[in-house]
């Protein structure tokens, strides 16, 4: 089982980014696929998720209406369109999935490796 995080680097303010989570090893069909970011001395937190089957996406108010997650089945593959990237937004970004419905990294149980994400100002 495995997710693989890929797409970070460094972007001026107000740029974009697009980072995918590749998953493989298992069928994550009924999981809910999210994205969390670590800050330096922060607490990994909530970015957005989605669930494979549909529904509607959630997003953690700090990057609402500047990120988009969105997923492609075929591919086993979800994404996170960031734009209007900000300083703050620099982080480690992970994704991970989970059977239940949450925004809490512990009830996740199946993680990436991460992807750096640096905003410049």
């Amino acid at each position: 089982v495995q997710l693989q995080a890929s797409g970070g680097g460094l972007v001026q303010a107000g740029g974009s980014l697009r980072l995918s989570c590749a998953a493989s090893g298992r069928t994550f069909s009924g999981y809910l696929m999210g994205w969390f970011r670590q800050a330096p001395g922060k607490e990994r937190g909530f970015v957005s998720a989605i669930t494979w089957n549909g529904g509607t996406p959630s997003y953690a108010d700090s990057v609402k209406g500047r990120f988009t997650i969105s997923r492609d089945n075929a591919k086993n593959t979800v994404y996170l369109q960031m734009n209007s990237l900000k300083p703050e937004d620099t982080a480690v970004y992970y994704c991970a999935a989970s059977p239940q419905r949450t925004r809490e990294a512990r009830d996740y149980n199946y993680w990436g490796q991460g992807t750096l994400v640096t905003v410049s100002s």
